[in-house]
């Protein structure tokens, strides 16, 4: 990876298939019993800058960002953070990565203050600078007066700020959100999506996947397409939609490899 062009991700030809259970193929309504998530996936992403991956339900975003943050493992190819090998080193990677997902689902018994001093250990972090991050991070979310309150009291607005606080306890380089606003309030997701925007001017590198037209165009630099696991589309976002709005490009490109058959 050459770090001097300030590439932070590259994706080289990712490929991830899952068994279906008959559930599964009933779901999918198909008589196959293995499903290809991710075909041949590649693509760069770059320092300080905001990268979408935007594409309809079962596209294959999920799963890339997964490999990405080593939760699972590609049947092929490979991916670099920071130029570490999320196959040879997973956990160089966790190092300087942190993820979040909707599906994130924390202990209801524990307070977000105990959780954060947890995960904080869990990644190094020394007392002293634990202490600052929960401090900053807990007054910009409005945590401080939930601090001792039970994660299963929690509301769900609030329960979604303590996973992010705590995804990012570390400080890392490259920040991973997988549907960052899904499920969430107007007002939560203002937080969140402001947050993003201020990752960026940090210097950081954010990666997201989203269905939401409106939040690549609000915030991505540049936006890659997935159509069935493969990348339709990749680049800047205003050289990807021309002059047009993204939704009418998506559904262009959508046609052109789909049909139409919307």
């Amino acid at each position: 990876m050459d770090l001097f062009t300030g590439e932070i991700v590259r994706v080289e030809n990712l490929r991830k298939t899952f068994t279906l259970s008959r559930k599964q193929q009933r779901a999918e309504k198909t008589s196959l019993s293995r499903k290809v998530a991710v075909d041949g996936l590649s693509f760069s992403a770059y320092r300080g800058e905001i990268y979408g991956l935007l594409g309809p339900n079962g596209a294959g975003k999920t799963t890339t960002l997964r490999i990405l943050s080593t939760l699972i493992k590609p049947d092929e190819g490979d991916a670099f953070i920071l130029g570490h090998s999320v196959r040879k080193e997973p956990q160089a990677v966790r190092d300087c990565v942190g993820f979040l997902t909707s599906e994130l689902k924390l202990e209801g018994f524990f307070t977000p203050d105990y959780l954060f001093d947890f995960f904080g250990a869990m990644h190094g972090v020394d007392k002293e600078t634990l202490a600052g991050r929960k401090r900053e991070l807990f007054s910009r979310f409005g945590i401080d007066a939930f601090s001792q309150v039970k994660i299963a009291d929690l509301s769900t607005g609030m329960k979604q700020k303590v996973s992010l606080v705590i995804s990012i306890v570390h400080d890392p380089d490259v920040v991973i959100f997988d549907e960052p606003t899904n499920g969430l309030d107007v007002l939560t997701a203002k937080v969140v999506t402001d947050f993003l925007g201020e990752l960026k001017r940090m210097g950081k590198s954010v990666l997201l996947s989203t269905h939401i037209f409106s939040l690549v165009e609000k915030l991505c630099d540049r936006v890659g397409i997935l159509i069935d696991g493969k990348m339709a589309e990749d680049g800047p976002l205003d050289a990807i939609c021309g002059g047009k709005s993204l939704e009418e490009r998506f559904f262009e490109i959508y046609r052109g490899i789909k049909g139409d058959v919307l």
